[in-house]
Order: structure tokens, then sequence, then C-alpha cells
């Protein structure tokens, strides 16, 4: 285990002259450089003498007291997030080619606050994964254990955060895409409320259900991330009509601001060392004064094959767009047209895709839409409505993921295996309340990760309530490797 700066170190660092931009960049780069060939958290990087002129501006802005609140920071970037500077493939050889002619809201506020954009980083296909091994690009591996998953499907954004190949990252969260990998490389991940972080530039997965959200190696540097990215855009419809949250500033909790309740039916079905690393994070808390409550989400149990319907079912709606026609394949030949579609999709989809398209559709069929789609959207207000009912009254607490982080190829081969590692994340996005993960501790060497859920727009009470564990736990921007 090393300890990094921080994020919010680093801008601090560079303001009082005690280090300089250009430096940290070639450490980062020479970072990329050691681990990247192990661990393939990147799909495309920008090319080293571009972001050191960029880290050049930076130190010039610095020395003219002209700084921006990310002026400098290496941050990476999912790489289904549109970007017009490089491009931007889901991991999917669908769009391997595919540069867009613009780039996402988020991406455009990283590079008005000063951030110099490093890389694409590689995910499961289309976001539809949890251990980003469905990439066409190849796996991700995680920097604590290299045979084993970094989770997904932003494993890349966690993945060389964990190394240090970036200082901040984004990635998308439709069901738990950003707190398994925070909870399996010891990093932090903030799934936002659903519309705080505009969704213009996505490529879409799952309309109702994802998030851009902020990944770093402390809950002050997530933060500062939701700072910038977070707030009302016109050009996405789904966009709360809402400043940006102040967050970068906030306190820790103290006991007595808010009470902590931990739903049986989200601890239960834990393996042992993982329930073990919860519940002592729980004791933690207790003994420095706050009130732990058991309680009962009994809707939980139909959350995931709830969210998986629904899940697929828009998968199946948004993926569609993709014929050969709209994003042409170079392999396939024109002539008729469902000739040339099936080809197209033959080719460009990975099997996991494939399976939750089919899946999806057969959910929307005629005959089908009642029985499961319509039922599942239904069970979604019933997990709604119980999620909120507890959230009013206590912050709720389950570990992040049921399992340690799997080795590679051991969940893929079994759907339902596969499909479970979600099972406590899924809850957050289909309620569309914020949820923060982050290190609890540590078992078999191996990083176990805790989930913080909070009310609409509660993220002040889950960066406070972070950065208490944060004390507690010491786990603040620590990374993979000796050091």
């Amino acid at each position: 285990m090393r300890k990094l700066k921080t994020a919010y170190e680093l801008v601090e660092a560079y303001r009082n002259g005690s280090l300089d931009p250009v430096e940290h960049a070639w450490r980062v780069i020479e970072e990329i450089g050691r681990w990247e060939g192990r661990v393939n958290a990147y799909i495309t990087l920008e090319a080293p003498e571009a972001i050191i002129i960029q880290a050049e501006e930076a130190r010039e802005r610095y020395r003219r007291g002209e700084h921006r609140p990310l002026e400098g920071v290496l941050v990476a970037v999912k790489d289904n997030i549109s970007t017009s500077f490089m491009p931007t493939t889901a991991a999917s050889r669908m769009l391997e080619k595919y540069i867009p002619p613009f780039n996402a809201t988020v991406v455009e506020r990283l590079v008005r606050a000063g951030a110099i954009v490093v890389g694409k980083t590689n995910m499961d296909e289309f976001a539809m994964g949890s251990t980003s091994e469905f990439s066409a690009f190849g796996p991700v591996r995680n920097p604590w254990d290299l045979e084993r998953v970094p989770g997904g499907s932003s494993g890349g954004s966690a993945a060389c955060l964990a190394y240090g190949g970036c200082d901040l990252s984004l990635g998308s969260d439709t069901g738990g895409s950003i707190r398994l990998p925070a909870a399996y490389t010891a990093t932090v991940g903030i799934k936002p409320t659903y519309g705080l972080v505009s969704r213009y530039g996505l490529i879409p997965y799952g309309n109702s259900l994802e998030q851009i959200g902020p990944m770093a190696r402390s809950v002050k540097d997530a933060a500062l991330l939701l700072e910038v990215i977070g707030g009302w855009d016109p050009r996405d419809s789904t966009s709360l009509r809402i400043d940006p949250p102040k967050l970068s500033n906030l306190e820790p909790l103290e006991p007595g601001e808010a009470s902590l309740c931990v739903p049986r039916e989200m601890v239960e079905g834990s393996e042992e060392p993982v329930a073990k690393v919860f519940w002592n994070l729980m004791g933690k808390l207790e003994s420095e004064g706050f009130e732990v409550l058991e309680a009962s989400l009994p809707e939980v149990s139909k959350a995931l094959p709830a969210y998986y319907i629904i899940a697929l079912a828009e998968a199946a709606s948004n993926l569609a767009r993709y014929d050969g026609g709209l994003y042409p394949r170079e392999d396939v030949e024109a002539g008729d047209y469902w000739r040339h579609v099936a080809e197209a999709r033959a080719r460009g989809f990975g099997w996991e895709v494939k399976k939750r398209i089919v899946l999806g559709s057969y959910a929307l069929s005629e005959g089908y839409r009642d029985e499961y789609y319509i039922a599942a959207t239904k069970v979604r207000r019933l997990v709604r409505d119980a999620v909120l009912r507890l959230a009013r009254k206590c912050i709720i607490a389950s570990p992040a993921a049921p399992i340690l982080p799997p080795r590679l190829g051991e969940r893929i081969t079994d759907p339902l295996l596969l499909y479970a590692m979600d099972v406590y994340t899924v809850v957050a996005n289909l309620a569309g309340v914020p949820a923060l993960a982050m290190p609890a501790g540590f078992s078999q060497g191996l990083p176990v990760g805790v989930q913080f859920m909070a009310y609409r727009l509660g993220e002040d009470l889950l960066v406070r309530l972070g950065l208490t564990v944060e004390e507690m736990t010491g786990l603040r921007g620590v990374a993979a490797g000796e050091g």
C-alpha cells in the first residue's frame, strides 16, 4: 500500500509553489507506463507531449495567480462519455473509430475548471457488466491483485486511480457501476441524485437509472469534482434546475447530527469477510457516539430483478440506433438493409450486449410487456417509496458489494452470479437517491467497501459522513503497490 497526494492536496501544493504541475504530470505518465501493460485501465491515452504542454500552461496560471479549481489536475474519463478530442468507443467494436463532434457537458466543465484529460478508460461494453471483463479491448485487472477484477462497469476509471495513473476520474453508474469498482479498489465513488449531473454526451444504457459521477482517492476530492460537474444543464431534459452543490469545504459529521440505519436485507447475503469488515466499521462509529440502528427494507428483495428488467428494456431501445448506418463499419458491405444491419450488429456487439438486447426486447414484446416491464416499474415505485421513507430518518448503510473482488473469469459464466454482485447498489438507482462508496477496510489483502445512501440531494450529508469515516480508517489517498 502506498500513500499518494489527493487532488485537493495537489492544488494546494501547486498554489503554494511546493510542487510543479509539470513534475507531477511526468510522475503520473511514468506510473501509467509502469502499470498499464498489466492493468489495461485505459483504451485511449493522450500523448505525453500534449499532457506536458497543458501542465506547463497550468504552471503559468499558478504563477500569475489565475488558477481554476482543477488547474493542472489529471482526470481520466470513462469511455462512454463523449470527447471531441479523442475517440469514444464505449469499449465496443461498434464504435471503435468513433470520435464525437462534441464534448459531454461534464467534459466541458472539466476543461473550463483547468483539468487535464489524460485518457479514456476501459469498461464493460456499453456499461453492461459488473467486472469490466466485457470489453472489446480486453479485461481490466485490479491493481490490488492482478488476478482479480476491479468491478464494473467503471473498472478502468477505478483501476487507474488505484495505481496512480490519474488524480481524479469520471464514471457512470446505472446500477452500481461507480460504487462497485470503488469498493473493489479502495477508492471513493459517488452516485449523485438523479438529475444533479448532466447526462448530455453520455452514451446511454438505462436512461432512467444512470448518472455520471466522480471517482477519487479521497472523499474531499470526490466532493470537489462533483462541485465542478454538477448543476443544471439546459441540454439535458432530466437535469434538475439547481446550482452546483457546495461540498468541498464541509466539515466531518459529528455524533448526534444524524443516525445510521442498517437494513438487515442489505447485509444478510454478504460473505463473512465482507460482513466482518462492515460491522467492525459500524462498531467504530458507535464507539464514537453515532447511533447505528437495525432496520428492515423488505422491498429490496425484489430490487435486483426489477432493476434488470428495466435496465435491459431501456438498453434494447437505446441500442437500436446501432444499425451500421449512423455508425458505419468498414467490414460490412452495403446491400440489403436488413442483412447489413444483421452483419453490423453481429460483428460490432459483444456477447453480453447481444444477450441483454434480446432479454430487453423480450421484456418489451407484445404479450410480455405487462408481465415483466410494467410489473418491474411498479416494484420500482415500491422500492423508491420505502427507501425515501427510511432515508428521511437516517443515513442508510450497507456493504457496497456482497463478496470480495472475484477472480477473472469466475463470475461471467453464470449470469445470476454476475448480476447478484449489484444486489446492494441497484437500490439507489431505482430510488434516484445519492449514494457514496468508500473504503471500509481490507480482508485477505483485498479492499472492502461500505455504501451510504441519503435522501435526494443529500450529497452534503454523505460527504460529511465520508470525511468522518475516512478519519477513522485512515484510508485516504491510498494506492496499490509498494511505497
